[in-house]
């Protein structure tokens, strides 16, 4: 990852102001996104979408903010490849700004068409290769995109959970650690979470049901109050013949609905995001797909 600078000098903090308003104008209109903001929030349970579920499209921020609001989603889990890539194209080369001006206008853009960019993901924070500047960076591209967190995949040993936590409670930004089938249900009855109050679960139910044969409902019950956040997918239970497909919503063995239900009944705020990584059918794209799968979500929330 490139090293960034994120000391300002006098010049530039006095004129950050002008330059955000010139990036902001520049980029406050995204031909294409629906004409009317878009409302994921069903009956008190928030469903948003991670944006690595539109990756057999073109992937700029602009594009995804397209999809989204098609989808009629009020919420994203925001990869941070096109909010860097946006960020870069629409930073001012004067030198007259902030590092975070870009970022600030990507907010900007999503949040006018009614979509909360509520986590970034950032899959190497915390590498044993990173610099604490290089992580302070990611912290602040959080802040400025209005994240609650920052999701990484559950790491194998517990140095990276240990050097995240104080970084992670000083900026209170929540660390969401993402499963895949590793997972076990006693991966975060250990110390994993203890070394910071700011390190939290990204917890992948499909997957969870995929790798452990389990139920997920207990899970989320007993870590309730350190997740930050639920991939929605539906997944079938592993065999000696099979991981486990993808599968459509409701044909599995996640319990999706079952899942949203719950979080509804106990007043779970954190949101599901739908991860789409079933094949898609012939005819069909990414965004009819994902629309379909937050449309299960809301049936099942009524």
């Amino acid at each position: 990852m490139k090293k960034y600078d994120t000391t300002l000098s006098r010049r530039s903090f006095i004129g950050s102001t002008a330059a955000l308003a010139a990036v902001a104008m520049l980029a406050r209109q995204v031909p294409g996104i629906a004409a009317e903001k878009p409302n994921s929030n069903f009956n008190g349970v928030q469903i948003g979408v991670i944006t690595y579920s539109y990756r057999t499209l073109p992937g700029s921020a602009e594009d995804l903010l397209k999809y989204i609001t098609r989808c009629g989603i009020s919420s994203v889990e925001l990869m941070g490849g096109p909010a860097e890539e946006f960020a870069r194209k629409h930073t001012p080369e004067t030198g007259i700004g902030g590092p975070m001006d870009g970022f600030e206008a990507l907010r900007k853009i999503y949040n006018d068409a009614g979509v909360n960019i509520h986590i970034v993901k950032f899959g190497n924070i915390g590498e044993d290769d990173m610099s604490n500047e290089q992580m302070d960076y990611y912290f602040q591209v959080a802040k400025a995109l209005g994240a609650k967190g920052i999701t990484r995949e559950l790491p194998k040993d517990h140095g990276i959970a240990k050097k995240l936590g104080p970084i992670a409670d000083k900026h209170e930004i929540v660390i969401g650690f993402h499963n895949h089938t590793q997972i076990t249900p006693t991966t975060y009855d250990g110390d994993i979470l203890s070394y910071g109050k700011y390190l939290g679960i990204n917890l992948d139910i499909g997957h969870y049901v995929a790798g452990t044969g389990e139920p997920v409902i207990p899970l989320i019950e007993k870590h309730h109050d350190r997740i930050i956040s639920l991939h929605l997918k539906d997944r079938k239970k592993k065999s000696l013949l099979s991981r486990g497909p993808n599968m459509f919503f409701g044909e599995g063995d996640t319990q999706v609905a079952e899942v949203l239900r719950f979080l509804k009944k106990n007043n779970l705020t954190f949101p599901g995001d739908v991860e789409l990584e079933y094949d898609i059918p012939e005819g069909s794209d990414a965004v009819k797909e994902v629309t379909r799968c937050v449309q299960f979500c809301k049936e099942a929330l009524a």
